[in-house]
C-alpha cells in the first residue's frame, strides 16, 4: 500500500482546462477525469468546450457513424420514432 498519492507532473507549456473550476490551467493540476487537455495554448485551452460542442456536431451528422442526422430525428420526432404518420 502506497503512504503517499503520486501527482501528476505537468509538462511547461502544456494547458488545460478544468471541468470542475471552469479555469485554464497550465500542467495538470486536476484529475484527467475532470479535464480537457493538453493544448498548445492557454487561448485554446480557453475555448475547449466550444471546441467539444463543434466535435460533438460534427459527430453528431457524420454519415459514417450515423444512419440519420440529428434534424432528421428531431423532424421524426426524435431517438425512437415517436412521430406519429399521418
Amino acid at each position: 500500500m502506497a503512504l503517499f498519492k503520486k501527482r501528476q507532473v505537468g509538462k511547461p507549456g502544456e494547458w488545460y482546462y478544468c471541468l470542475v473550476h471552469k479555469k485554464v490551467e497550465e500542467g495538470p493540476e486536476c484529475p484527467a477525469k475532470d479535464r480537457f487537455g493538453p493544448y498548445g495554448t492557454p487561448e485554446e485551452a480557453a475555448h475547449a468546450m466550444e471546441t467539444a460542442q463543434e466535435r460533438n456536431l460534427e459527430w453528431q451528422n457524420d454519415p459514417k457513424w450515423n444512419d440519420t442526422t440529428r434534424e432528421e430525428e428531431e423532424e421524426e420526432g426524435g431517438p425512437g420514432g415517436t412521430a406519429t404518420a399521418g
